[in-house]
């Protein structure tokens, strides 16, 4: 039995040890909410990536918005996209996002909220060397500003809306996005999609995760713009870190221990972590926002065992030195041993005060003497009511913030409890009727761009493309947008083919919906586009249409979550081929022969 006792008290000494922080819990809690709808993660065809109402809302921290998962959008990639489609207007939906984001939070996002936070944390604790942080770390740490400037900035308003960073660096959209999919045995197809982009990014993410083992956070001090937004709202944020100056000693301890790139408490560096509040010696770091949920004078209310023992508050009384001596017993009570030691030394004092006056036989000393003894004691009895005061305080506002934090994970966990059922059995991933080979494809209108295919006979150009007009004719549909690698290098190979085949078929190339304004694809499309000088889009054969979210053909044509794919109709309206990825000219070629 005893042996039995003795294991139940290792282990729940083991669990206690190493339970995971508040901090932590927090981490995973936000992980889990964000990524909500994990049937994505095991969804076929089209109910992979959830696209309802919840994803047009960006949720705090780096995580893609491609990742089947995720229930919202990114920050940063909403911010490269509505920058790349604003132009000569400021995006100020997301804009506005951004900054109450940060005026709220600051980087406590980074240290509570973001999922690739959590991810390098947890390599961060495999044990093995580490970095320490420098002054050459320092330095580097600015970089994350050079980024922010180029890759989400300059690039997206310059160059056709090229989303730069989400594109050439984030390791989130790399992890959770393509890895997301790809782990997936369903989307093999996927993997004949993939090219040098990938494996650039794929490369860049090996180096991001090994880095992370030897160097804490080393994504997030480096290269994440998002941080480095976050970083200038930091000093005005309602919730973090805060110093309290006139306690500071300037010990330093603090920039010791954390862990990130700061000069100062609370700086543009600073994640809010909280790792400084607990190893200060004065108590001058605290959180801001605790007046939320305490009073001003409570928040510095020290705790029970910080206040000093009822012996260190009266050492030095004469009259308690007489009560010990004496064998006194102690109540086990703490308020009825105070007001019995108090009432024993106000008696020997009253005792002694009594005698000098009735004998006449001590000096003016003496008399002085005793009267500081009783000075003393009445100082003690005020110390100890304020003490048995300060005790019962401490105790309300720990039963409070119990109750406070109870009632908070309570609704914490409902909330998430809430999402992931809603998420994985009632939100539908894919509301649109998808039909594959065999079916017969169904009659949908799209506008078009005005190109030399869309001239008709009096002049006019054809506004519309509709699959009813076409009947009785091979169509090749074609899914592609401007920054799709992929699908601007196939596109040229199927103007040869149209070249070829002249009005034997028809090849429409059908833009993605919501990827880039009109006026960039048809800056993209024209001869004057400097990125396009050497190619002639305009004067090809291939007619350009816009998909919309109200028709979404690519979904309803077989279309999952990549680009570009290629869809073949026969003259009967029947879909008679379906291709993931790029294709080939003589494929293709093939394939509409056996049609013809």
């Amino acid at each position: 039995m005893a042996k039995v006792k003795e294991f139940f008290i290792k282990t729940g000494g083991w669990l206690k040890a190493h339970a995971p922080s508040k901090r932590r819990l927090i981490q995973i809690y936000t992980a889990l909410l964000f990524n909500a709808n994990i049937k994505g993660f095991f969804g076929k065809g089209n109910n992979i990536i959830y696209r309802g109402a919840s994803k047009y809302i960006c949720t705090p921290g780096l995580h893609c918005y491609s990742c089947p998962g995720a229930i919202g959008a990114c920050p940063l990639g909403a911010l490269q996209n509505a920058l790349a489609s604003s132009r000569t207007k400021a995006p100020m939906y997301i804009l506005g996002i951004l900054v109450l984001l940060g005026i709220i939070f600051g980087r406590t996002i980074c240290g509570y909220l973001c999922p690739t936070g959590l991810g390098q944390d947890l390599l961060y604790k495999i044990k093995t060397p580490k970095l320490e942080k420098n002054r050459y770390t320092r330095i580097l740490s600015y970089f994350k500003y050079v980024l922010l400037i180029v890759f989400v900035i300059a690039i997206p308003l310059i160059y056709n809306g090229i989303p730069a960073f989400c594109k050439y660096v984030c390791p989130a959209g790399t992890f959770g996005g393509a890895g997301g999919l790809l782990a997936n045995p369903e989307n093999a197809g996927f993997f004949g999609m993939l090219g040098g982009l990938f494996s650039w990014k794929f490369l860049l993410l090996v180096v991001f995760i090994v880095c992370s083992i030897f160097i804490y956070r080393f994504f997030c001090r480096f290269f994440c713009p998002l941080g480095a937004i976050l970083g200038f709202f930091n000093k005005i944020a309602f919730i973090g870190i805060k110093l309290d100056k006139q306690k500071c000693t300037e010990c330093g301890l603090c920039i010791r221990t954390c862990k990130m790139d700061i000069k100062h408490v609370g700086d543009h560096e600073c994640i809010n972590c909280g790792a400084c509040v607990a190893v200060c010696p004065t108590k001058a770091i605290s959180w801001k926002g605790s007046q939320f949920f305490l009073r001003p004078n409570e928040t510095e209310m020290p705790a029970e065992e910080s206040v000093p023992s009822l012996a260190a508050m009266v050492q030095g009384g004469a009259a308690q030195s007489s009560a010990i001596a004496a064998g006194e017993n102690v109540c086990s009570d703490a308020a009825q041993t105070q007001d019995y030691n108090a009432q024993v030394m106000v008696n020997d004092a009253a005792n002694v005060r009594s005698d000098g006056m009735n004998e006449d036989m001590r000096s003016s000393s003496e008399v002085e003497e005793s009267n500081a003894q009783i000075s003393q004691i009445a100082y003690t009895q005020s110390d100890i009511n304020s003490y048995v005061s300060g005790t019962k305080k401490s105790r309300d506002i720990k039963k409070r913030n119990f109750w406070l934090q109870f009632a908070a994970w309570a609704v914490a966990i409902a909330v998430l409890i809430s999402a992931l059922v809603y998420f994985n059995f009632f939100a539908q991933t894919n509301t649109t009727n998808v039909y594959g080979v065999g079916d017969r494809c169904p009659d949908f209108t799209l506008n078009t761009f005005e190109t030399s295919a869309t001239l008709k006979e009096d002049g006019t150009h054809m506004e519309t493309f509709s699959t009813m007009d076409f009947k009785g004719t091979v169509m090749v549909i074609n899914f592609w947008y401007t920054t799709c690698d992929p699908c601007v290098e196939e596109l040229p190979e199927f103007a040869e083919v149209k070249a070829e085949y002249g009005d034997k078929i028809v090849m429409v190339a059908v833009h993605a919906a919501g990827f880039a304004s009109e006026k960039e694809i048809v800056d993209f499309i024209n001869l004057d586009n400097p990125a396009n000088s050497k190619t002639d889009w305009y004067d090809w054969g291939i007619i350009f249409a816009q998909d919309t979210e109200a028709v979404d053909s690519f979904t309803m044509l077989g279309g999952k979550a990549a680009y570009p794919i290629t869809v073949i109709i026969d003259k009967d309206g029947n879909i008679a081929y379906f291709k993931e990825g790029k294709l080939r000219g003589d494929v293709l070629r093939g394939e509409i022969d056996k049609l013809l």
